[in-house]
């Protein structure tokens, strides 16, 4: 697949706006860097965006995600890597990704707090919906992925 447009270029300042919004989920977040990076790989992988997941999972193990864990993020319900409030933390955004005709069950909420303060909910969602938002642009845009490995740095996790 070829891609379609440059979104970024199109529409620039909406584009920096949105990394924006993007980056302040991050900076300055109470919860776990390798969280965020779990959470982005595991939406991206749902919402099928090559572009994202080959990012997300270059990021993280720059960060120094073990590679199991990468490969095991596809099967987290089965798989004994991910503690407790990893697993809490990737249902809420498998839960925010693909909202079902009831929503949220009351089940999994109360497991998310169970592992996270209100406030470290409410940063992981705008985290989820930052990453479902760059999901569908490089989705319906068809982003080539690793073609902006230089650009971020994501050259040095030595994956291409």
């Amino acid at each position: 697949m070829s891609p379609r447009l440059d979104y970024a270029q199109q529409s620039p300042e909406l584009f920096k706006k949105y990394v924006a919004f993007s980056l302040a989920t991050r900076q300055g977040s109470t919860v776990e860097a390798a969280i965020h990076d779990l959470v982005q790989i595991r939406v991206s992988q749902l919402n099928g965006c090559a572009f994202c997941v080959d990012m997300h999972v270059k990021q993280a193990r720059i960060r120094g995600e073990r590679e199991l864990r990468l490969h095991h993020l596809a099967i987290w319900h089965e798989s004994p890597l991910f503690d407790a409030r990893e697993r809490a933390a990737l249902a809420w955004a498998e839960a925010l990704t693909q909202l079902g005709p009831k929503g949220v069950d009351d089940a999994l909420y109360a497991a998310l707090r169970a592992q996270f303060t209100d406030h470290e909910i409410v940063e992981l969602s705008y985290d989820v919906m930052a990453i479902n938002g760059w999901n569908r642009l490089n989705v319906a845009f068809r982003s080539t992925p690793g073609a902006q490995d230089a650009a971020f740095g994501l050259d040095k996790a030595g994956l291409a």
